[in-house]
């Protein structure tokens, strides 16, 4: 039996795989918390990698407080830097496989077209920057890895767009929400059974790949669509980002492009709206 190590197993994503697991008895899952993967104590990390000792490595684990990665740039680097080097250095080392998550963030936002996964990279805040370290280090020290960007992911677990949307239309009589940032979002759900998709394939391509649900709109419509599944009576307006500023900027436009991963590994993509609806039944 072979077993999967999940790390950042309380996470958005390492939760969703939680569920998933039951229905994939045929994997022996290590869910790893922040006790049991210490991603910023590098010794540390390496000692339990060997203790665990998987065939396959779902790395999930990341520093994701984007605006606060401004103030706390060594602590986003350590996280989603070195310790995907070590991760990736000991999985190249053991032949283990391992696919790790990245972001969308690792682009600028100046692109009128979906992001391929040739596309020129230049982030524009910290946690981009530190991702983006992170990709890179992971394809040289295992060129046999998987990365897979993603964009805006949510969840019924963990704090979230959705969750915080759904709060305040609730509690509020209005809201306002930007209308100038464009992509996709990801239901997590989703995200977890592609990359299982991946590891029962009959083939490992290793590279980078991008996924998220299809569908090209603005947080605001993304906000709209919640308030239509959530029948709720809050009136939402559209503002610019300039509106609501933040300690680190968002890229405008990072709209991932998935025909890799659907032509590579035949991974369904849902619609955004199909994968929304599941948090309101």
């Amino acid at each position: 039996m072979k077993k999967i190590l999940v790390t950042g197993a309380t996470g958005q994503l390492g939760s969703e795989f939680l569920v998933l697991a039951s229905t994939y008895t045929h994997y022996e899952w290590t869910f790893a918390d922040r006790a049991e993967i210490t991603l910023d104590n590098l010794e540390l990390l390496q000692s339990q990698l060997e203790k665990n000792n998987p065939d396959i490595i779902f790395n999930c684990g990341a520093y994701t407080a984007v605006d606060k990665a401004e103030s706390e740039q060594k602590l986003a680097f350590e996280v989603n830097h070195l310790a995907v080097e070590l991760i990736a250095k000991y999985s190249a080392k053991k032949n283990v496989k391992l696919i790790h998550v990245s972001t969308d963030y690792v682009f600028d936002g100046k692109s009128s077209i979906a992001l391929n996964e040739e596309a020129e990279t230049n982030p524009i805040n910290v946690y981009g920057e530190s991702k983006l370290a992170g990709e890179i280090a992971c394809l040289k020290e295992n060129p046999e890895s998987i990365i897979i960007r993603t964009s805006w992911v949510y969840s019924k677990f963990g704090n979230n767009f959705v969750k915080t949307m759904q709060r305040l239309m609730q509690e509020r009589d209005e809201i306002n929400v930007v209308n100038d940032q464009v992509g996709s979002p990801t239901y997590a759900a989703d995200l977890g059974q592609a990359m299982i998709d991946i590891v029962e394939s009959s083939k490992w391509i290793p590279g980078i790949y991008n996924y998220s649900n299809e569908g090209e709109i603005s947080w605001y419509e993304f906000a709209l669509s919640i308030k239509e599944f959530g029948v709720y009576n809050c009136k939402v307006g559209g503002i610019p980002s300039s509106s609501y500023p933040t300690p680190a900027k968002r890229p405008s436009f990072s709209l991932l492009d998935k025909s890799k991963i659907k032509s590579v590994y035949n991974v369904k993509v849902p619609y955004y709206k199909e994968s929304l609806k599941k948090l309101f039944i």
